[in-house]
């Protein structure tokens, strides 16, 4: 990147906006599973975007739907009908195994966890909601108001009065040294614990796998068990599949899945992956509680032409190339190749995830304080390497995070891993 175009990014836009890198990156072009930047320089790239670039960069089939949807009409809002928004939301009902269930689109993630919040809220008259520490939810100002991350929530007001309960983090905090029965046994005392100290909250909104918090992730059951508490005092289930839906996690198509013991979730929420880079977001619940508003409403850009078309074709393609086999199996092998190259590697603390979403945990040798500098010194030589990896963490974003397109070959993931090996290595 030319520093004529750094300056110009801190003249005009906030200095909160994170960016990447001492020298930050003008990423160009991308083909397959790479980029090159503004010099030519060629990456592997291991972040897609945040997990939005699910299949592939330049993937044919979404850029022809694009352009064919393009050349006739890109946007008329919700207040037309809209054949591609129909089309996709047939298929996201089915896919998301809720009964009767009703499709709104939105522009993010964000924007869909701030609407599950206010149907939730609605649909149970209570602003009460319970979430899980170490989660991130969006950046608008409900989401967060729940978002249990100091690192990514800015002020303490919110229109949520937000309880958070412990149960994201499986190797952290005053449970960590349990098996994972005895784990989710104190997890669910705790939830039944803080339920007698409060009036009944609208939902819980969790992610299955907390994507910002370093893919950290609760043993499978843990959710199910919570439902069942939730259950019995009517409180809703929010799936935050943001991050992990739409096979990334390789064993499920939905995270939740995992802890679908009884029954799928009331809401969940999507976005990232489904649009391939295409600003697509959406709320799947049971009608009862997508039709509990009594106001007008509609979505200018929600569901708009050209984002739906783009949306279908990547479904389209993800499902007919089994991209949720391949996570399993590419994933799987890279996470067995990254933990034989941690066991050599002091810093690292854990290595963890499923599917093609793995975390690299670093801390100080021989202690479990945060590494924040480690991690910046290694996203640095990953990419002196030629490629490009993610960070995250609740300590202090001191986690590696790691999640290509879901069409990742094992060829590609060897070579990733050869140059995260020797970057973990030169810290």
């Amino acid at each position: 990147m030319t520093p004529d175009l750094f300056g110009r990014h801190r003249a005009v836009l906030p200095d909160w906006l994170a960016l990447y890198y001492e020298d930050p990156l003008e990423l160009t072009h991308g083909e397959g599973r790479h980029v090159w930047d503004a010099a030519g320089n060629r990456y592997l790239d291991f972040f897609g975007g945040i997990l939005t670039t699910m299949t592939a960069h330049a993937l044919p089939e979404v850029a022809k739907a694009v352009g064919e949807q393009a050349g006739r009409i890109l946007h008329s809002s919700t207040l037309y009908l809209n054949r591609p928004m129909v089309e996709l939301a047939e298929r996201v009902a089915c896919l998301s195994g809720i009964p009767d269930a009703r499709v709104f689109f939105t522009t993010s993630g964000t924007e869909a966890n701030d609407t599950a919040l206010l149907l939730a809220t609605a649909y149970r008259r209570s602003n009460t909601i319970l979430a899980m520490r170490n989660s991130y939810h969006g950046r608008s100002f409900s989401a967060v108001g729940v978002t249990g991350n100091r690192g990514w929530s800015p002020t303490s007001l919110s229109p949520l009065q937000t309880l958070y309960v412990h149960g994201g983090v499986r190797t952290r905090g005053p449970y960590a040294h349990l098996d994972d029965r005895e784990f989710t046994d104190a997890c669910v005392d705790d939830l039944k614990d803080l339920l007698g100290h409060t009036r009944a909250p609208a939902a819980l909104i969790a992610e299955p796998v907390q994507g910002v918090g370093g893919f950290t992730s609760p043993p499978d059951g843990l959710y199910a068990a919570f439902r069942e508490v939730l259950h019995e005092r009517d409180i809703l289930w929010i799936a935050d599949e943001v991050q992990t839906g739409w096979g990334r996690t390789g064993e499920h198509f939905w995270g939740w899945q995992a802890h679908g013991q009884n029954g799928p979730p009331d809401i969940v929420t999507f976005a990232k992956g489904i649009g391939n880079g295409m600003s697509v977001g959406g709320v799947v619940a049971r009608a009862e509680i997508m039709n509990c508003l009594d106001s007008n409403s509609i979505s200018t850009f929600g569901g708009t032409q050209v984002t739906m078309a783009a949306g279908l074709a990547n479904l389209a393609y993800l499902l007919e190339h089994d991209l949720q086999g391949n996570a399993r199996r590419v994933g799987g092998l890279l996470l067995e190749r990254l933990r034989a190259v941690a066991a050599r590697v002091p810093h690292v603390r854990e290595v963890r995830g499923r599917g093609l979403m793995i975390g690299v945990e670093l801390t100080r040798p021989g202690t479990d304080e945060a590494a924040p500098e480690a991690a910046s010194a290694v996203l640095e030589e990953a990419r002196a390497g030629g490629l490009l990896i993610g960070k995250g963490g609740g300590h202090d974003t001191s986690a590696l995070r790691i999640a290509p397109p879901m069409s990742l070959t094992v060829a590609e993931a060897e070579e990733g891993a050869a140059i995260l090996e020797r970057a973990l290595r030169s810290v």
